[in-house]
């Protein structure tokens, strides 16, 4: 039994010691184990910052570069129709309203140049997981990752699916992502997006004709 109580003492002590009593002042910054980037070297927007002569740490863009998909409009918005605004709207989020469109926007003209780009992006962006020919296995599928979307499957192919994808729902999912894929927003510009829901839709007008 003393040897118990030995034992306990001991054990306490050590947790004390460990521990330490709270609500102690330090004169410099507390042992960091894992800091996990609490404290990095970075400018924060709308930020006083030393590094740069005017003070401010947001900047202005680079001379005649423009941010990707991003375009300042020739009028304002309240200048437009409610039909052109609605379209506006469509063009950037495939939605009217809390519905998904279908069909393409009428600023997006179907040819064989948006055939052709739409070509392009898909290989860029899609082939690795839906498959050169759109059936959901692409290389990523030799690797365990074999839920990738199947575009001739009825879900995208026939309107009469209760699950079936219309152009802007599609679009969308570019946009924004959706299960495991990541959003393409940030990547591919509004217009190629389209081209990639047009390409997508030849696919599956091949496939149909085989």
């Amino acid at each position: 039994m003393r040897y118990f109580f030995l034992v306990y003492i001991l054990v306490v002590a050590v947790v004390l010691l460990a521990a330490g009593r709270r609500g102690h002042s330090f004169s410099k910054p507390p042992f960091e184990l894992f800091p996990d980037m609490d404290h990095q070297a970075k400018i924060k927007y709308q930020a006083p910052s030393d590094f740069f002569s005017d003070g401010m740490g947001s900047r202005l863009p680079v001379s005649n570069t423009e941010p990707m998909g991003y375009s300042i409009p020739s009028s304002p918005a309240s200048d437009a129709s409610s039909e052109d605004a609605a379209t506006a709207v469509y063009f950037n989020s495939g939605r009217y309203g809390d519905y998904w469109g279908h069909g393409f926007p009428a600023s997006v003209k179907i040819d064989e140049a948006l055939i052709a780009k739409g070509q392009e992006q898909y290989n860029i962006y899609c082939t690795v997981c839906h498959g050169d020919t759109g059936n959901g296995k692409g290389p990523t599928s030799q690797f365990g990752i074999a839920n990738a979307a199947n575009f001739h499957a009825p879900d995208f192919v026939n309107p009469k699916s209760p699950a079936y994808r219309p152009d802007g729902s599609i679009f969308d999912t570019i946009t924004n992502g959706k299960g495991l894929m990541g959003s393409y927003g940030a990547n591919i510009a509004p217009n190629e997006r389209w081209a990639i829901v047009a390409y997508i839709r030849a696919l599956q007008a091949a496939g149909v004709a085989k």
